[in-house]
């Protein structure tokens, strides 16, 4: 199907966006790495609790921690909203990160050595915790070959700026969210490369299952590459330890169990990934992206 040509009006939007990313980015990359993440936190922490969002940061967080008082949510939102600014302005610079190895310390490395090592093929999955670009880079300089899956912007000129921005990190196989990155990431598997999926949005006709005790809906890809060319998913997760510093954690493999019945099997794998995404958030509050609405609409719908 042939695209639809934007608009003048809708194209001279996406070049003014263009050009306050491309600003951005290079004013960040004039800096030391520690002040653009703290400028980011200041920034998000008084600008966040201003905007519509920070309703739907609060809701997030009732709905996760139903028995924390109110005054502590209303602290966490805020630290929340300093490491989405911190996430933000890191971005551009996330090269500047790598290149440094004191700033970066994987955890259970050797598993990334084994799996470049033997060639295994893995699902890794993980969440959107603290800088998590941190992780998809330090898959690829492991030496993994491995389709990093991303939805591509709407804007396809900043779109274009962020791909430039990860090829500075190392990081260039992408899967483009949607049909055709099904296709893509079953072809890579069948060549017996690795995948990289962010499992923790919400996603319209996904699989059923609680998180934090309430049903919502998630993506059961990761689970059906697993079952269907019977490898593991391979947990990540990302913690900042201090300003730009962080640590990568590889986690034990989950094995998923094919009983021949799909839709359990899916289930089950799909409840084992919400429950590591869990964990990990309750170990860490303040560094999941709390801005998206996980649940789902009517839990953002009430008074």
């Amino acid at each position: 199907m042939t695209p639809v040509k934007p608009s003048l009006a809708q194209e001279f939007v996406w070049r003014l966006e263009a050009l306050a990313y491309d600003l951005v980015t290079g004013l960040a990359r004039l800096f030391p790495i520690d002040g653009v993440s703290d400028f980011g936190a200041w920034l998000f922490k008084g600008l966040g609790p201003l905007t519509g969002t920070h309703k739907v940061v609060m809701t997030n967080l009732r709905i996760a921690f139903p028995d924390t008082p109110e005054a502590e949510l209303q602290r966490l939102a805020v630290a929340c909203w300093a490491e989405t600014g911190r996430v933000a302005l890191e971005f551009p610079i996330l090269d500047k990160i790598m290149a440094d190895p004191s700033r970066v310390e994987v955890i259970n490395g050797e598993r990334l050595a084994e799996i470049a090592r033997e060639g295994q093929a893995v699902v890794f999955i993980s969440g959107h915790f603290s800088s998590m670009e941190v992780m998809p880079a330090a898959i690829v300089h492991a030496g993994i070959k491995c389709q990093i899956t991303y939805r591509a912007m709407n804007n396809p000129h900043v779109d274009a700026s962020f791909r430039r921005s990860r090829f500075r990190y190392g990081v260039r196989l992408f899967a483009p969210k949607g049909g055709e990155s099904a296709r893509e990431l079953i072809r890579a598997l069948g060549r017996g490369e690795s995948a990289a999926l962010m499992n923790d949005q919400k996603f319209n006709g996904g699989v059923a299952a609680p998180l934090f005790g309430v049903i919502c809906h998630t993506a059961p890809g990761p689970s059906s590459f697993a079952l269907r060319y019977n490898i593991p998913l391979q947990p990540m997760s990302v913690q900042r330890t201090n300003k730009a510093r962080f640590r990568v954690i590889v986690h034990p493999p989950i094995h998923l169990e094919n009983t021949g019945d799909r839709n359990a099997d899916l289930a089950a794998g799909v409840g084992k990934v919400n429950g590591f995404i869990e964990d990990c958030v309750r170990a860490r509050p303040s560094e999941w992206f709390w801005v998206h609405k996980r649940w789902p609409g009517e839990h953002y719908r009430k008074p």
